[in-house]
């Protein structure tokens, strides 16, 4: 993303955010509840449209007018309310709205196929090494951090290379916390990408490759974990660096 500008009224969300994003790289975006975060997030998810600059992807411009377009090149972005259904089951959750169907006859009705749908549930979860003792249990018998697994699991069922994760230890245990922390891990493993929106900076600290800190709508550092410090990210979040603005840091 390059130079992204967008602006509600007379309120400027965004002020020229560059954000880069490396393959198998993740990433944590922080910053306080003004900074800009869901904006820039929905502007790569084609919510919203930016009013001035560009979004590259493979070395190539890419235009999004809706959701749908941002997941056909295999952007997917997992809400804080993981927007789950939870009188579903596992299986439907994961095929919401793209479930396989099947015809017994050429002219045929189609109907759905669920055998295929929970084989599949099932080889994706053990990719990913999520336990669940029934996929065919609803997700609201499930825990907190396995109703974000199942979220997960959706994002990268269909060929995922960006997943998006919207406070995703937020409201969990801490013993959930690091098994969702494993599954962001995981996912790196296989070459996804990640952007981890969170305020618990110990978790971006475990488990992030780098840091973005958004103010104002503004990008105002970016820095390696293994290079900086949670004091000093707290410092850009609030302001209080030295020197000003920070030039952002090259990616990988």
């Amino acid at each position: 993303m390059r130079g992204i500008w967008k602006a509600f009224g007379a309120v400027q969300a965004l002020r020229g955010v560059d954000l880069e994003l490396g393959p198998g790289e993740v990433l944590g975006l922080v910053g306080d509840n003004a900074a800009g975060k869901s904006t820039l997030m929905k502007v790569l998810t084609g919510v919203h449209r930016p009013d001035a600059g560009e979004i590259v992807l493979d070395d190539r411009r890419v235009a999004f007018h809706s959701p749908r377009d941002s997941r056909a090149l295999g952007i997917e972005m997992i809400y804080q309310n993981l927007a789950l259904a939870p009188n579903l089951d596992v299986v439907a959750n994961v095929f919401l709205g793209r479930e396989v169907t099947r015809r017994a006859l050429p002219h045929a009705v189609e109907w759905l196929d669920e055998r295929r749908m929970e084989s599949e549930t099932r080889s994706l979860l053990d990719r990913l090494r999520i336990t669940i003792e029934s996929v065919r249990r609803p997700v609201e018998r499930l825990s907190g951090g396995q109703q974000q697994a199942v979220a997960i699991a959706r994002a990268v069922a269909f060929q995922a290379r960006v997943v998006i994760m919207d406070e995703p230890t937020a409201s969990l245990a801490v013993k959930e916390v690091g098994k969702v922390l494993d599954l962001v891990g995981a996912l790196r493993g296989k070459g996804v990408s990640v952007i981890l929106i969170s305020h618990r900076l110990q978790d971006i600290f475990t488990v992030a490759d780098r840091v973005m800190v958004l103010r104002g709508g503004q990008g105002v550092a970016v820095r390696r974990v293994a290079e900086t410090t949670m004091d000093e990210v707290v410092k850009h979040i609030v302001g209080a660096e030295a020197g000003g603005l920070d030039h952002l840091a090259s990616g990988r």
